[in-house]
């Protein structure tokens, strides 16, 4: 067999040694690129979701002008005010633009969607209003009865309720060093499952009810008729749909003119319970952004003209949707952070 010679073996081994610093090189170059690559899309994710941040606080910030903006003129809060009104899907482009040539510009730089809507939370029943000090308000405990009667749920899940509500106000003002056996007092509606109601019956429960920071009167302007069927004993399904229609035409200023509409006289309600005006206030917002959606749930609260954001959620993932209605607000909004 014929021996290679000095002069072949060092050249195989230069071709060798060739071959495997391209293989190097080529590695380190894609290893590059991919790092480069990577640090352009997190770049451009977290600059997407800083300019998401300021625009939804800017639609936030115009939320707050309209609902201090009705809070100076006053009066009823009803479903004819600007502030019910939602905000359909629009293109950024369509506000930002000062003529149709700035927004041909604007359209081809890419577009942003914006919609949104504020709803009257105090459309609904308060689960909060059912604990009043260390007992049951009984007013309250009735009308969360007819609204389980309403929707055919089981009246055990009503004590379950009281009774969970009870252990946790009980255990929440116990001193920390006192041992319970209680749940947590719940924050959110979703959150009611924690008291022994099963999902089915939150999830039925969602467009009627809500859970404040403070007790609250319903207001009779944006109630929907399931509503004002359980707060107002005697009131049946016809009667309801009869006052929602007198009420669109015409709404209540005064609790004395609901009551001439319905027929009824101050002894037959309880004026304690109800109310035309709103202090609490769900904003929701969405921005698509490239293609990419990001969405905003808050909770406002007004006094007067000073509306202040008592807590607020922005995630990626859509939160439940409100249910529609007559006067119907959103439902159980996930679980909000303070500001």
């Amino acid at each position: 067999m014929r021996r290679r010679s000095p002069r072949q073996r060092q050249r195989g081994a230069a071709i060798l040694m060739a071959m495997l610093t391209v293989v190097l090189v080529a590695s380190l170059a894609s290893a590059a690129l991919w790092q480069q690559w990577r640090a352009i899309e997190i770049e451009s994710a977290e600059r997407s979701r800083a300019q998401s941040g300021w625009i939804l606080q800017g639609a936030l910030d115009w939320a707050r002008l309209i609902l201090a903006e009705d809070g100076r003129k006053g009066g009823s809060d009803n479903l004819t005010e600007p502030w019910s009104m939602p905000l359909e899907a629009a293109r950024l482009s369509t506000f930002l633009a000062v003529d149709r040539s700035d927004a041909i510009l604007a359209e081809q730089a890419g577009s942003a969607l914006l919609s949104g809507q504020m709803f009257d939370l105090q459309s609904r029943l308060n689960v909060r209003n059912l604990i009043v000090g260390d007992k049951v308000h009984a007013p309250t405990a009735a009308q969360f009865a007819r609204l389980f009667g309403i929707l055919n749920l089981p009246l055990q899940e009503l004590n379950l309720l009281l009774n969970g509500l009870l252990a946790a106000q009980q255990a929440a003002k116990a001193p920390a060093d006192v041992p319970m056996q209680a749940p947590l007092v719940p924050q959110t509606v979703d959150q009611l499952v924690w008291l022994g109601l099963s999902s089915t019956t939150v999830a039925q429960l969602r467009p009627y009810v809500t859970l404040l920071p403070e007790t609250t009167k319903v207001n009779l302007n944006t109630a929907s008729d399931t509503v004002l069927r359980a707060a107002i004993d005697g009131l049946d399904l016809a009667a309801a749909r009869q006052l929602l229609q007198k009420r669109s035409n015409k709404p209540w200023e005064t609790l004395d003119d609901f009551g001439q509409a319905a027929g009824l006289s101050a002894k037959q309600y309880d004026a304690e319970a109800l109310t035309t005006q709103t202090r609490f206030f769900e904003l929701r917002g969405t921005l698509e952004l490239d293609g990419q959606p990001v969405h905003l749930v808050a909770l406002a609260q007004r006094d007067g003209q000073r509306v202040r954001m008592l807590a607020r959620e922005r995630t990626v993932a859509p939160p439940p949707g409100p249910e529609t209605g007559a006067g119907a607000a959103t439902n159980g909004a996930p679980a909000l952070r303070k500001p």
